[in-house]
């Protein structure tokens, strides 16, 4: 088998009903995994796991509020359930907004790092407390995957969009403190890392082309079209780029990877 193979492998994505999280989905399907995919909107969650069970895959699809302890709880019964363990867990589902930096309400900061950080916290918790009690795939392997999805808004700089999406900055960057927390807490036994995208051709930035060509008085499409026109690779960022890497994350290749969080975005961020 190539080390890359997720064949019989147990992955639950969190905000897998769209966007970057369903093209994990497809993307790890594909590999053999077996989903559990969890989703606010319970209808896309179901939409997605037939959508991957029509590749012959095996998926189910659950409701989930990242922000509820007992939800996160639950999805990850619903692998143990299904199939007896849980060997991934892609930390996926965020939000994103933007609105100018005095203009920021409390409630705005609020529902932000409740769904990018805490959500992310409590479904790494719910899934360690699992893989930490269960043994390896095979032997000399980790009991258990973490890979979370920050942005490289998450990291310095920004330019102009610093100023318009400072919560949303706040959060990622807290993702990314989080995941190395997680990695040196739970090595050897679980891997934790992280995928930073940059522009990711979804209706997530769709939103935010919209907020801020209104906020700068241009055309709608026009601050895409500036994102992208940076891009060094010279193409925007589709799901699929995004799911390579944590199919990679998730398998057997990356087995002595932990506390990374690797930028995956065209070349805009290069360390």
């Amino acid at each position: 088998m190539h080390s890359a193979s997720l064949e019989g492998t147990v992955v639950a994505i969190t905000g897998a009903g769209r966007g970057i999280g369903l093209g994990i989905a497809r993307h790890l399907a594909l590999r053999g995994a077996r989903l559990v995919l969890g989703d606010l909107d319970e209808a896309a969650a179901q939409a997605a796991a037939s959508l991957v069970r029509e590749t012959g895959a095996h998926a189910l699809g659950v409701a989930l509020d990242v922000r509820l302890a007992d939800d996160n709880a639950a999805l990850v019964d619903a692998a143990v359930r299904a199939w007896g363990r849980l060997d991934v867990i892609v930390c996926n589902a965020g939000i994103m907004q933007v609105r100018p930096f005095l203009e920021l309400e409390a409630t705005d900061w609020e529902r932000m790092l409740s769904v990018n950080v805490t959500g992310v916290f409590l479904s790494m918790q719910a899934a360690a407390r699992r893989m930490l009690d269960q043994a390896p795939l095979a032997q000399g392997r980790p009991q258990g995957k973490i890979v979370a999805i920050a942005s490289i808004a998450g990291r310095a700089g920004a330019g102009p969009i610093a100023g318009v999406m400072p919560h949303y900055r706040a959060s990622k960057a807290a993702v990314i403190s989080l995941v190395q927390s997680a990695a040196a807490t739970f090595a050897p036994r679980l891997t934790v890392n992280a995928i930073c995208p940059g522009v990711v051709d979804t209706a997530m930035w769709e939103g935010i082309d919209r907020d801020l060509t209104a906020l700068q008085g241009s055309a709608r499409g026009e601050a895409w079209r500036q994102r992208v026109a940076g891009v060094p690779m010279g193409r925007a960022q589709q799901p699929e780029d995004v799911a390579g890497v944590a199919a990679f994350l998730a398998s057997a290749a990356s087995d002595y990877m932990t506390g990374q969080s690797i930028n995956v975005d065209g070349g805009l961020v290069m360390s």
